[in-house]
């Protein structure tokens, strides 16, 4: 004979399931729990309101809305509130997109960009790529990929909805000075060296001139080690170190790098409201040991390059040619969200040796960092007046 539960019991279990029901209703409805209620299950009263009012939206608005895009726009809206153009929300679409770009069997297009307010500015097009053969033109903006506009996008999410498969078409609008028009461009596999190396000539004396592209993990200082060593052998005198258009990566990368040229010290100090202060020194021997180094630099320089750059200069290791930096002072962190999207939001600012942040005021961009020798290359001739003038700067140090 089976033993029977008390009717108390029974009860019980029939509503257990009935109470979790509830409260995970009111837990999405704090407009009908009582305040102290509210306070442990919701949070805090602005923590209510904010759901309270996306509850009414969702409810009573004249059609209806999809409750994942009504959040995706409320998180949006409040980092766009930040006035911070290095910050944004990616959805989980974007996030997804963006992590994707990251594989190995994504291609592109061909170009290096930087980030603007408007979408992606081109800096760099690429020799045989399929932006060079679409007709895409250094200073150009992608204001859209795929129908869909860049603006308010950090960096990394907008360049990858310019990525994709190899073959496969994306249509990018495109806006030069006042004129506005479309490219449908296939993507290809672009292989592009981090790091490029090779012989100059300055004044009669033999040199390297060493271009960084990026600063990405392990590949920076990996490469930019064995282009030294390279250099060394072949029994160059000086180094040209050309960041044009080097929009940065990881600061840890841009502490490898300089400690090349710096034998010790301070590269980088970083401070943030919830990030620990720290400050990332030189490491290891300099591998480029004394020899006299200039440094490239344009607009495209930016961030982690402009770590590098600013900390060579502050220490006198080398001298600045060029024309003023990007003038990013600040660093982001991505962040993932429990509905598969992330916050690319900013962390941080850092400083270099000296003290100086490159930002403005806030996250506003700033002046950058001003070159010793200032030089320009005009891209209407084959010539590289940049190169040259950096390389005079540098027979004059040897």
């Amino acid at each position: 004979m089976s033993a029977r539960l008390p009717s108390s019991k029974v009860v019980l279990v029939l509503l257990l399931p009935c109470m979790l029901v509830l409260g995970i209703w009111l837990g999405g409805h704090p407009r009908y729990l009582i305040s102290p209620v509210a306070d442990v299950l919701v949070g805090p009263e602005e923590r209510r309101i904010t759901l309270e009012a996306l509850d009414t939206v969702y409810d009573r608005y004249y059609r209806s809305v999809d409750r994942g895009k009504l959040s995706d726009a409320a998180i949006a809206g409040a980092v766009q509130d930040l006035d911070d153009r290095f910050s944004a929300y990616l959805s989980p679409e974007d996030y997804s997109t963006f992590e994707q770009s990251l594989n190995n069997e994504f291609s592109g297009v061909g170009t290096a960009v930087r980030g603007v307010e408007t979408g992606l500015l081109v800096v760099t097009v690429y020799p045989d790529s399929p932006a060079r053969k679409a007709g895409l033109r250094e200073g150009d903006i992608v204001t859209q990929a795929g129908g869909r506009n860049l603006a308010g996008l950090p960096e990394g999410a907008a360049t990858a909805r310019i990525k994709g498969r190899e073959g496969t078409i994306v249509t990018l609008t495109i806006r030069r000075g006042e004129r506005t028009f479309r490219r449908q461009i296939e993507r290809a596999r672009i292989s592009v060296p981090v790091v490029s190396s090779k012989l100059a000539d300055a004044d009669g004396t033999r040199v390297a001139h060493i271009a960084l592209s990026t600063f990405g993990p392990r590949t920076a200082h990996v490469e930019m080690t064995a282009a030294i060593r390279r250099a060394k052998q072949r029994n160059a005198k000086g180094i040209v170190l050309d960041l044009r258009g080097n929009g940065g990566g990881l600061v840890t990368e841009a502490q490898l790098v300089a400690s090349m040229f710096i034998a010790e010290g301070p590269i980088v100090t970083t401070r943030g409201r919830a990030v620990k202060e720290r400050t990332l020194s030189a490491v290891g021997q300099p591998i480029a040991g004394k020899l006299p180094t200039v440094v490239l630099v344009d607009r495209g320089t930016a961030s982690a390059s402009e770590i590098v750059a600013g900390a060579l200069q502050d220490t006198k290791r080398a001298k600045l040619v060029g024309v003023p930096t990007f003038g990013k002072g600040v660093f982001q962190e991505i962040l993932p969200l429990a509905n598969g999207g992330a916050l690319d939001i900013t962390v941080g600012q850092y400083f270099l040796p000296s003290g100086r942040n490159l930002g403005g005021a806030g996250t506003n961009q700033g002046q950058g960092l001003k070159p010793d020798v200032q030089a320009r290359d005009d891209p209407d001739t084959e010539r590289d007046e940049a190169l040259d003038r950096a390389l005079a700067v540098l027979a004059d140090e040897l």
